[in-house]
C-alpha cells in the first residue's frame, strides 16, 4: 500500500533535486529520504531515480506518482484538516430541542452567534416540552435540549444528563388594559383571588404551578379557560376574558394587555440547557456557549428575566 508519507517525500526530492536538500526543507536526515524512497520503490516494484556518483535522475515512473498524488494528497490534507475541526467542535451537526418560548425568544440570538463561529456545524432543531425531549436525548437523537422547571413543582432531571443553568424567569400577570389593577407595576395574589383565569392545560408544570400559587394565598384559581399558546392566552386576557399568569419569556407587550408583576412571590420558572453526562459530540462545547452569551444578553434586556450565572 502507497504510503502518503513516502509520497510526500518523493515530490520534495523532485523540487529540491537532492535527497539532501529535500532532507533540510522536510526537517529529516539524508538517511531518512533515502530509506523512505526505497521503501516506495519496493511498493511500486520500479526504480523511481537513476543514481549516480553525486546526482540522481528522476525516473519517469517517479514524476508519474509525483502528478498523480497532488490530488490525492491534497484530499488527504483536507480530511485530515476536517478530522482536527471534527475533535475541536468546529465541524459536525448539532441536534438541538426546544421548547417553544425558547425558540422564539432565546434560540434566535444563540444560533445566530453560533452559525457565526461555527460556520461548519449542522444545526438541526426539534421542537417539544420537556417530557419529550428528555427521552430523546438520553436516547442519543438529540444532542441537547433547552428544558424547563417550575418552582413548587418538583421536577429532577435524570442522573446520566448533564444540566447547564440558563435563565430565570419571574411570572408575570397578563391583565385586560380596563382592569382596575392594570396601572400597577406589583399585585398581590390575594388581589386576584376572585378572578376568572386563562391558563395552560391540565397536567401542564405551568397550570400545577399556578394551582400551587394560589394554595399558598388559601385559594383555588377559578379556571374557565385553558390553551397551550400563549399567543391565544393573550388574546383572551385581551377579550376581557379573564387574567393570566406566564413566564416572562413568554411576554410580549400587547395592545390591551397590561402585565404587572407578582409582589412577594419569589418562585421562579428556570430554564436550562441538558446534554448526557458521556456525550462524544465536541459540538457541545461551542453550543453551550452560545447559549450562555445569549442567554446573559436576553438577561439584561426583557422584563422580569435573569441570567441563572449571574444569580449564583
Amino acid at each position: 500500500m502507497l504510503n502518503p508519507v513516502h509520497l510526500r517525500t518523493l515530490a520534495a526530492v523532485l523540487h529540491a533535486g537532492s535527497f539532501a536538500a529535500a532532507a533540510r526543507s522536510l526537517g529529516y536526515t539524508g538517511s531518512a529520504v533515502s530509506q523512505q524512497i526505497a521503501a516506495l520503490e519496493r511498493v511500486v516494484k520500479v526504480p523511481l531515480f537513476e543514481r549516480g556518483a553525486h546526482t540522481i535522475t528522476p525516473t519517469p515512473a517517479a514524476r508519474y506518482l509525483v502528478q498523480r498524488s497532488v490530488d490525492v494528497l491534497s484530499a488527504l490534507d483536507a480530511l485530515e484538516e476536517d478530522v482536527r475541526g471534527l475533535c475541536e467542535g468546529t465541524i459536525g451537526r448539532l441536534r438541538l430541542g426546544s421548547f417553544p418560548t425558547a425558540s422564539q425568544r432565546l434560540l434566535p440570538i444563540a444560533l445566530a452567534g453560533y452559525a457565526q463561529s461555527h460556520p461548519s456545524v449542522e444545526t438541526l432543531l426539534d421542537e417539544g416540552e420537556p417530557d419529550e425531549l428528555i427521552p430523546l436525548v438520553r436516547a442519543g437523537e438529540l444532542d441537547m435540549a433547552l428544558v424547563y422547571r417550575y418552582d413548587l413543582v418538583p421536577r429532577v432531571w435524570p442522573r446520566d444528563l448533564r444540566q447547564v443553568r440558563l435563565l430565570e424567569e419571574e411570572l408575570l400577570v397578563l391583565l385586560p388594559e380596563r382592569h382596575s389593577l392594570a396601572g400597577a407595576g406589583a399585585v398581590g395574589l390575594d388581589d386576584l383571588k376572585h378572578e376568572t383565569w386563562v391558563a395552560t392545560r391540565e397536567g401542564t408544570a405551568g397550570a400545577a404551578f399556578l394551582r400551587g400559587l394560589c394554595a399558598q394565598a388559601g385559594y383555588q384559581p377559578q379556571v374557565d379557560y385553558r390553551s397551550n399558546d400563549y399567543g391565544v392566552i393573550r388574546g383572551f386576557v385581551r377579550s376581557g376574558l379573564g387574567v393570566a399568569l406566564v413566564p416572562a419569556l413568554a411576554h410580549q407587550p400587547s395592545e390591551g394587555v397590561a402585565a404587572a408583576r407578582l409582589d412577594g412571590v419569589g418562585a421562579r420558572r428556570r430554564i436550562g440547557a441538558v446534554y448526557r453526562s458521556e456525550t462524544t459530540n465536541p459540538v457541545i462545547t461551542g453550543a453551550v456557549r452560545a447559549l450562555r452569551r445569549a442567554a446573559a444578553r436576553l438577561g439584561g434586556v426583557l422584563p422580569g428575566l435573569a441570567c441563572a450565572e449571574q444569580q449564583r
